[in-house]
């Protein structure tokens, strides 16, 4: 199992927002959290691998932004942030060395004035919800599902107007129940099977069938979701929840 990761930019604090008020960001707290959220994937099997960090860009820690894994096809997005774009170019360099070294891995890309970032892509089996909103534009979807229906899988597009991107508001357990906070959902019905978390921020990682990441600043979630009968491991990332970050932004699972 491997996970791609990308280290904290020094400038971290001039990052993007869209929803909450900027506050002060400890960039060398984010950085010692970023290595306890890396060893906490190695500590589950995963091999970590660094996309090289770059201090010319603040958002770049969020690497789950630059790319959606479907098996073994990477699509590199179109970050809908112009500030981020050129956060793709060292991620697609990455992925292609990969491919290079013997990985089976296809490497495709949304365009212009397509945009698409990587938060806006709910995986649940072969359904791909895809949040249509600041970030993403319908361009961006229909690329997206031109790449994806000849490989089985069903593109459905879903507004997102509370939340910086789709996966800010909802994620997915294992066993594909979407979890979020009803208040930064705008059509939970969308979904086939839906349940409330009581805190903001409540997002999962999937680790394996039976195990989920989780942020340490939502504890009565992290209760419900052991109460289900999942284990649930907890890292503190509350400088990149400054940011609109969550768990699941700082990876990509590879060959997910």
């Amino acid at each position: 199992m491997r996970a791609l990761v990308r280290p904290t930019s020094r400038r971290l604090a001039e990052g993007q927002l869209t929803h909450i008020e900027r506050v002060p960001v400890d960039v060398d707290l984010a950085e010692q959290q970023w290595g306890e959220y890396c060893l906490a994937l190695d500590s589950w099997g995963f091999e970590t691998v660094r996309v090289a960090g770059d201090d010319a860009l603040p958002d770049s820690v969020f690497v789950e932004d630059a790319v959606v894994m479907f098996g073994d096809l990477a699509v590199l997005t179109s970050p809908g942030a112009e500030s981020r774009r050129a956060e793709t170019d060292a991620v697609g360099d990455t992925l292609r060395g990969l491919a290079t070294s013997g990985a089976a891995l296809e490497v495709a890309a949304i365009e212009l004035p397509g945009t698409l970032d990587g938060g806006d892509v709910l995986k649940i089996d072969r359904t791909v919800y895809v949040g249509q909103g600041g970030r993403t534009n319908g361009d961006g979807i229909r690329q997206l599902r031109a790449l994806l229906t000849p490989r089985g899988y069903s593109v459905v597009g879903v507004p997102v107007t509370k939340v910086l991107h789709l996966k800010s508001g909802v994620t997915a357990l294992p066993d594909g129940t979407v979890v979020g906070h009803p208040d930064d959902v705008d059509h939970p019905e969308v979904f086939e099977r839906f349940l409330p978390m009581p805190e903001h921020g409540a997002a999962v990682v999937v680790l394996d069938s039976g195990t989920v990441l989780m942020a340490a600043s939502v504890p009565a979630s992290t209760a419900l979701i052991e109460g289900l009968g999942y284990r649930v491991i907890t890292v503190d990332i509350s400088e990149f929840e400054k940011l609109e970050g969550c768990v699941t932004c700082l990876s990509v699972r590879l060959r997910d």
